[in-house]
Formats: C-alpha cells, structure tokens, sequence
C-alpha cells in the first residue's frame, strides 16, 4: 500500500496530513500527485468525494515551499471553481495543509460585498481560489494581476460549461503566461472538455478514477419504490426512523427545495435549503449550521452536490432521482466521506424508472431495493357520500300561479256547456 511519504511529499505537508488524519492517498491522489510533483500538466477524470483537492493542492504547496516568497506577494497559484460552496472548501483544504507554511491565500467569489476581497488582493497573496465571474470582474478593475501566476487548476470542468462558463474561462487562458503548469478536472469527458482541455494542457498525464471506483462499497446504496405524492411523508417517517443527525436530501429543483424545508417543518424536522437562487449570507448561514450540528438536515440542489464537504455526511437521500446519472454519483459522493460509511436512498416514483437504470449501467450497481423499511401507503378512504337532494318545493309564486290556470279552465268548460259539434 502506497505513502504519501512514498509519493515524495515534503515534511511539512506529511506533518499536516497527520493533524487532518489523512492514512493513505486514494486513488487519484496517488496517480495524480507524481506527475504534478514533476511539473507536468495533468489531466484528471474524477468526481467529487475522492479527495481531488489534496491531489492538486499538496503538489502546489509544495512547488512553492523552495521559493522565497517576494517583499510584493503575487498570484503563483490560480484555481477556478464553477461555484462558491466548492471555492470556499477548496480554501478551506488550502488553509489545512499550509498551516506551518509561509503562504496565503485567498478565495473569491461574487454575490458578496467585493471591498474585503479587495483588501486582500492589496496586501499579497500566494494562492487564489475563484469563480469565473468574480475573477474577471476585479481583473478588468486592476487589483487582480495574473502575469505572475505559474501553476493553473480547472476545477469541475464539466460543470463550468454546464454553467455556461466557457467563454469566462477562455478569457482566463488569454490573460494567463504562456509558461506555467496546468490541471484540469472533469467529473465527464465530453467532446466539449476534450477540446478545452487540449487548448492548454500540453502532453497531459491523463488520470481516471471510474464511477465503480467512486461509489466505493462504503456506501451502501438501496431504491425505495414509492408514488410521487407519497415522498414527503417517505422522507419524513425514514428521517425520524433512523435519527438522522447528518443528512442531505437532494431535489431537482430550487421550488421544490424550498417547499421541502417547508414541509419537513411541518412534521418537526429542523431543515435549511441552499441552492443558486440564495442569498451568499443565507448559503453561508446553512452550511454552518449544517457543519456546526445545530442543523440536521439540509436541502440541496445539484449545482450545490460538488461544494459539500462534510465529514460527518450518514445519509444522502434522493428525493428526486436526478435526469443525468453522473450527477447521482456526486451526490453520494457526500456521504462516507474520510474513510467513513453512509447510506445513500433513492427515492424512485413511477416516472423516474429510465432514471435508475441510466444510473445502475453508469455505476454498475445494481440499487437494492429496501424492503425492510418498505413503504405502505394507508389505504385511501373514500369520500363520504353525498346525500340526495331533495326534490325542489315549488315556490309560492309558482304554485299560484298553476292552481289559478287549472281553475280557470275548469270554470271555460263548465260556461259552455256540452261541445257544439254534439248538438243536432
């Protein structure tokens, strides 16, 4: 079994990895952090939960442990990020291994007030973790110089483009030096990333984690069969059932997430929603929260699945299964997380079933289905029968009216006497 001292890591970042309790590198660490280490660019198949930010942060850290930094801190180090969960946790894995080092380093994003961020691009930094947007934004503005930058990571690709982050991460590649190191990782290898990745990388060392390798046997997955009106109650009864105290429940939509928290309330569960439509306060309020304990549940759509990094993830429940199977793998992904176990549940209604089976050949895991805590819905009651009318009374009016025209007739009849064509 492969070291990180085996890899060829400095002291100072071994020492780190002791204090996080990192044991042994995963598979992508151990195929990716070499070549790095070499100075060669990298290109990496990979989804979230398999430790990708240690594969490309350990190696940065370490080209810049042998030089000095300058009495005027420039950007060396630059990593794009399609979202601001996965650049905060991005940040926060930096801020772990470079606790002894003399380096800095800075994560923006927008959707908050740009003056602290500016502060700090002022006073120089090593290392900066960005959105697309934002970068651009304080680049155009001055305070961003990246003609220094010597190593370059394109996090979560795929995901970029989905975003519609192409044309932002062109730009980049315009303004960065010809003459720097490059990564990029991508959860897919659609023709679309093949050809950004072959616009800059140059004889990359292509790693590939696969998907059986990802949804490792830690996780155990199980399928609940179950109407669609019937999963909110689903949720609830398994949630209280098995004392979730750490639980992310996937949507499809942001309505739908906020409808959820609402509904979980309801039944006295304590929940919070993030996804794009939130506030940058709100997102940051619920993942506190969420990582804190004082919040046991959280909601969450698919563009938030690659930016929760949360060790102590017990259970990821699909509420909605997801209509690209990649993304049920990043979903899972964040549970057993750290070496630990989880328990990912699959909620599929009646429309979803070409769903699961885009996700089971993906994978190639057969979903168990859960029979030991199967769902039965309480036979419908029907509803009371209405009682039959009674025959409408004619009104006052109506019925005068009638008495007065068979009366006069009656009286017609008896004026004339016998018919006239009986008389002789």
């Amino acid at each position: 079994m492969t070291t990180f001292r085996e890899l060829g890591l400095a002291e100072a970042l071994l020492k780190a990895l002791i204090v996080e309790g990192y044991e042994v590198p995963t598979p992508v660490q151990e195929l990716a952090i070499p070549p790095l280490l070499e100075g060669k660019d990298v290109l990496g198949v990979a989804q979230t939960g398999t430790g990708k930010t240690a594969a490309f942060a350990l190696p940065v850290l370490q080209a810049m442990l042998g030089k000095k930094p300058q009495a005027k801190r420039k950007v060396r180090a630059l990593v794009l990020s399609p979202t601001r969960e996965l650049a905060a946790q991005i940040g926060d894995r930096f801020a772990a291994y470079s606790k002894e080092l003399d380096l800095r380093h800075l994560v923006i994003f927008g959707g908050v007030n740009q003056n602290p961020q500016v502060r700090a691009l002022r006073r120089g930094l090593d290392i900066l973790v960005a959105t697309p947007g934002r970068l651009l934004d304080l680049v155009g503005q001055g305070y961003i110089d990246l003609t220094e930058v010597e190593f370059f990571v394109l996090d979560e690709a795929d995901r970029m483009l989905d975003m519609g982050f192409i044309h932002d991460i062109r730009k980049v590649l315009r303004i960065l030096p010809k003459a720097r190191q490059n990564l990029l990782f991508s959860a897919t290898m659609p023709s679309s990333i093949s050809d950004l990745a072959g616009s800059f990388l140059r004889n990359a060392v292509r790693v590939e984690v696969t998907p059986e390798t990802v949804t490792v046997e830690r996780i155990e997955q199980r399928v609940m069969f179950v109407k669609k009106p019937d999963k909110r109650r689903l949720l609830g009864d398994l949630i209280k059932a098995h004392d979730v105290r750490c639980g992310i429940v996937f949507t499809r939509t942001k309505h739908g997430a906020n409808r959820l928290v609402k509904q979980l309330s309801q039944v006295g569960i304590e929940a919070a929603a993030i996804h794009g439509n939130k506030s940058q306060n709100a997102r940051n309020r619920a993942m506190n929260g969420f990582r804190s304990g004082e919040l046991p549940i959280l909601v969450a759509t698919d563009i938030a699945s690659r930016g929760i990094d949360v060790d102590g993830v017990t259970h990821v429940f699909n509420f909605d299964l997801p209509n690209e199977p990649e993304s049920y793998v990043h979903r899972i992904g964040r549970t057993a997380r750290a070496g630990k176990s989880g328990l990912a549940i699959a909620f599929c209604d009646e429309s979803e079933g070409a769903y699961l089976r885009a996700i089971e050949r993906l994978t190639g895991v057969v979903l168990t289905v859960d029979d030991e805590h199967e769902y039965h819905h309480p036979p419908a009651v029907p509803p009371p029968a209405k009682p039959r009318q009674a025959r409408r009374a004619a009104s006052p009016k109506q019925g005068t009216r009638t008495d007065q025209n068979s009366s006069s007739r009656r009286r017609r009849r008896r004026r004339r006497g016998p018919h006239r064509g009986n008389a002789h």
